[in-house]
């Protein structure tokens, strides 16, 4: 299945297709070709308690609908439940999570535009080359961006990438050491046109949500 951005295609999530599941500190999914909605964020964005709190409810309420929350098909079984669990489910984690990321904890350098620039032209220099993006936001304390890659090993590989690079060059202008990213972002294989559509318009609507001024953020938005 495709969606359409302008004019170029865009393939979404096909349960027919191979997933490829890696295992971290968070599970990760990716296919072949399929836009992704993908967070990064910053080392210091949310305190570690307070994410293993969200996660430990998050997967508690997925037990006890009779979900395994290390499956790869979570998701799809998700959508199978009465509207009013889905709702619930979203408005107590995805909006709370984001809500939290928006509020702008940590030192939040990224709102400097010398240091989101470094971020920005990261992400588009293979852009066309290893991934194909549409669309992404530099946020004061993290990243969000819907990309797609050739093959399913190519995600958590670009994405270790983008942060190593991102990363030194950073610290270096900072004239500092140490961790900047957290080690996992957060992914989501794309499941339909509107699901596309509506993750674009959020990262769009991301400065404002957050209340920034024009220079603390760098929105981008490919004219397909």
């Amino acid at each position: 299945m495709t969606a359409n951005h302008s004019n170029r295609p865009i393939q979404v999530f096909d349960p027919r297709q191979e997933v490829l599941m890696a295992e971290r500190r968070l599970p990760h999914w990716s296919q072949a070709g399929t836009i992704t909605f993908i967070t990064l964020r910053t080392w210091d964005s949310i305190p570690k308690p307070v994410l293993m709190k969200w996660l430990g409810e998050k997967w508690d309420f997925l037990r006890g609908q009779g979900i395994d929350p290390m499956a790869p098909d979570w998701k799809s079984q998700m959508q199978q439940l009465d509207a009013t669990i889905q709702i619930h489910f979203h408005r107590t984690f995805s909006d709370r999570w984001n809500e939290y990321l928006d509020s702008c904890r940590g030192s939040c350098v990224l709102r400097r535009p010398e240091i989101s620039s470094i971020v920005s032209d990261s992400l588009r220099h293979f852009d066309g080359d290893r991934y194909e993006l549409t669309d992404f936001v530099v946020m004061p304390n993290h990243v969000h961006l819907l990309v797609a890659f050739p093959s399913e090993e190519d995600m958590l590989a670009q994405c270790e990438s983008w942060k190593h690079y991102t990363a030194v060059r950073i610290n270096r202008w900072l004239d500092r050491k140490g961790r900047f990213w957290q080690q996992d972002g957060f992914d989501h294989l794309v499941r339909s046109a509107e699901q596309f559509e509506a993750l674009g318009s959020y990262i769009a609507d991301n400065p404002r949500r957050a209340r920034l001024s024009t220079g603390e953020y760098i929105h981008y938005a490919k004219h397909l």
